[in-house]
């Protein structure tokens, strides 16, 4: 995550690499190099990068070509499973430099070939020639079903607390004395999370089992779980039959409900009272924190004995956010609010009595909400989620609310009935961050979800008939939504491979879900196909169309990460991908550095200690399939938020909508 401090690194796969000569990483291509100078030119480096999980029939499709050797005029051929060519043509011009072992890259564009089936692209003539890896091309619903899938599925290995679900990664419930966890106040940490002395208890103890552990360590956050499950929500409500109830393997329904139980224990509504964290990532020189072990979830109960220093793995501390009844930091209170205002819209008919208690749950955490805040409250320390814009998520949670609201007779002793003023205060945030500093500085996930709140609020105008006097209207939605999309498309021009967010920053696997998400709503709201081609390749980026020829969600492609900064998946998974592995796990993703750092217990992947992504790293931006790199390959909760729904627009282009 941006900036994020972890205890040392997390998170990998050895590149299988299909089109390299035997003797090493370097293939001559023929017809690329001219004939006279064949013997006396140096090897060239050549590599066809494709979108592993396939293209859609009708959908754009494009590879690349990264050569260290001029290629235009090259031929490459779409290459069908019996051997017959589908689509030839020549390789154009040269889309830019990559590194300099890769200074050339083509773009290799083949949306004529719609038939259904498997294939490889080659490039060059002769004995000598350059293979893609195998892909599909068919109907998205059949591309994409395996990705849902695995999308939950990497959830519902993520479960904490006694409701675990059994698989080949998970045998044992674990933290189960968070039932009856202790809570204190935030201690005063430095930038590295350690505090001084000890903590100070506040005398109760709530049950705060269950949840989700955050990413390869075991804490949990409101600020990460209030995301995933109002992202969840919205997956269940607006493609029921590919995340909702019509699913048969990838119904999302159940998973969001186990989130949403989470956070109703993390929300005391008759004291006003919010809790913020489960566990210390950095303790002191007398106390071991989650961050300082490498170990399977299931020890921790009894971790060390009756080891003093151990003590906050046994019995892991709660954080209270602020005293009863106090102003809750806005980012938490919109996120909140829509989760508790999206439960209502699910349950409202099938379970009143729970939709009623997330209705008064929202509202009353909505009224809590500080407009005027200092630095947001995240996690503990912040640096472990530094977000700095809160505007967004109020007109989310607005927006959740007034589809709550306008969906019926609410529920007596609703403590806001009027749905129009729920209208006019998204309407208001949502100006707020239209004109403020943050505006269309990034696009969809955890730290901004006005990719997703914008265009909820276009539908809730149009839903309440286009009111007048609202602060903000759905053409100004609907051109800041375009401003973020037309930011992320300069950034394509600079970028050989076309990607909307640059390599070299964190989180750019979630980055480029959120990009995929927010051109299908563009185009949905305005009935063209503006970003259609844009999407189809930001997907293929996140899933091996990029300069190192990975996905970057595990489990999705032929070649995904192994060696994760994940304590389950290094001491119980395969670490070579072949089963079990922890599907669905979207990692961080090249980022300007690879992380290192051991933690005791953890087992070295890859297990030969060879980087087989290094020849791929360009000027600025690596990737690095090792346990220790926690800057690229560790997985997170909010990483993995935004797949699913960017599968499922992929699919069906008409959401159902509240």
């Amino acid at each position: 995550m941006t900036a994020r401090v972890e205890r040392l690194p997390r998170r990998g796969f050895a590149v299988r690499l299909c089109l390299l000569v035997a003797a090493g990483a370097l293939v001559i291509l023929s017809s690329l190099v001219p004939a006279r100078a064949v013997e006396a030119a140096p090897p060239v480096h050549a590599e066809v990068r494709v979108d592993q999980v396939g293209y859609g029939s009708g959908a754009s499709k494009r590879a690349y070509l990264m050569t260290s050797s001029a290629s235009a005029g090259a031929v490459f051929r779409v290459i069908g499973s019996h051997g017959d060519v589908a689509y030839a043509s020549v390789v154009g011009a040269d889309e830019g430099t990559w590194s300099t072992t890769y200074a050339h890259v083509y773009a290799l564009d083949f949306d004529r070939v719609h038939h259904t089936g498997s294939y490889h692209i080659i490039v060059g003539d002769g004995s000598m020639v350059v293979r893609s890896p195998g892909f599909r091309i068919d109907t998205p619903a059949k591309l994409y079903a395996a990705a849902m899938t695995n999308s939950l599925s990497f959830y519902q290995n993520e479960r904490d607390g006694p409701d675990f679900i059994p698989s080949a990664l998970r045998s044992a419930p674990a933290h189960l004395n968070d039932a009856t966890a202790m809570t204190y106040l935030i201690p005063d940490v430095n930038s590295n999370g350690n505090f001084k002395g000890d903590l100070t208890p506040l005398g109760v103890t709530i049950d705060a089992a269950g949840g989700w552990w955050d990413a390869g360590d075991y804490m949990k956050f409101t600020e990460t779980i209030s995301y995933v499950v109002a992202m969840m929500e919205t997956d269940v409500r607006d493609f029921p039959s590919q995340l909702g109830p019509g699913s048969a393997s990838a119904n999302y329904s159940a998973e969001a409900a186990f989130g949403l139980s989470w956070l109703e224990r993390m929300w005391n509504d008759s004291s006003k009272t919010l809790y913020l964290q489960v566990g210390i990532g950095a303790g002191n020189s007398t106390t071991v924190s989650d961050h300082d072990i490498w170990r399977l979830p299931q020890v921790d109960d009894t971790y060390g004995g009756a080891n003093p220093e151990d003590r906050y793995i046994r019995d892991r501390p709660v954080f209270r956010a602020g005293a009863p009844g106090s102003l809750i930091s806005p980012n938490l209170a919109g996120r909140l609010a829509a989760d508790f205002a999206l439960c209502y819209q699910l349950d409202r008919v099938t379970e009143p009595a729970q939709a009623a208690t997330c209705l008064k749950n929202a509202e009353d955490i909505f009224a809590l909400a500080d407009t005027h805040p200092g630095r947001l409250q995240t996690a503990i320390p912040y640096g472990f989620y530094p977000e700095k814009e809160w505007r967004d998520d109020l007109e989310w949670g607005a927006t959740e609310l007034y589809d709550a609201v306008s969906a019926g007779p609410v529920p007596a002793g609703t403590p806001n009935a009027d749905p129009m003023y729920y209208l006019r205060q998204a309407a208001h945030w949502a100006r707020a961050y239209i004109t403020g500093p943050y505006d269309a500085a990034d696009s969809l996930n955890l730290y901004d979800v006005t990719g997703l709140a914008h265009f909820e609020l276009f539908r809730a105008i149009e839903h309440a008939g286009n009111p007048s006097g609202l602060e903000v209207t759905r053409a100004a939605l609907l051109a800041d939504l375009g401003k973020q999309l037309d930011n992320a498309v300069t950034q394509s021009g600079s970028d050989p491979f076309g990607f909307g967010f640059p390599w070299d920053t964190f989180d750019t696997t979630t980055h480029g879900a959120g990009l995929v998400v927010m051109a299908s709503e563009y185009d949905e709201l305005t009935g063209t196909r503006t970003f259609a081609h844009y999407d189809s390749r930001w997907i293929g980026n996140i899933l091996g169309a990029n300069p190192w020829g990975t996905s970057l969600i595990v489990g999705d492609g032929s070649t995904y990460p192994d060696c994760m900064q994940h304590q389950v998946a290094n001491l119980v998974g395969s670490r070579n991908g072949a089963s079990p592995v922890l599907a669905g796990a979207a990692v961080e993703g090249p980022n300007s550095f690879a992380a290192t750092g051991v933690v005791a217990g953890m087992r070295t992947c890859p297990a030969s200690g060879v980087d087989t992504f290094a020849l791929f790293n360009g000027t600025t931006a690596v990737y690095q399939d090792n346990v220790q790199s926690w800057s690229t390959d560790e997985p997170a909760l909010d990483l993995s938020a935004a797949t699913g729904m960017a599968f499922a627009w992929q699919i069906d282009n008409e959401p159902s909508g509240p």
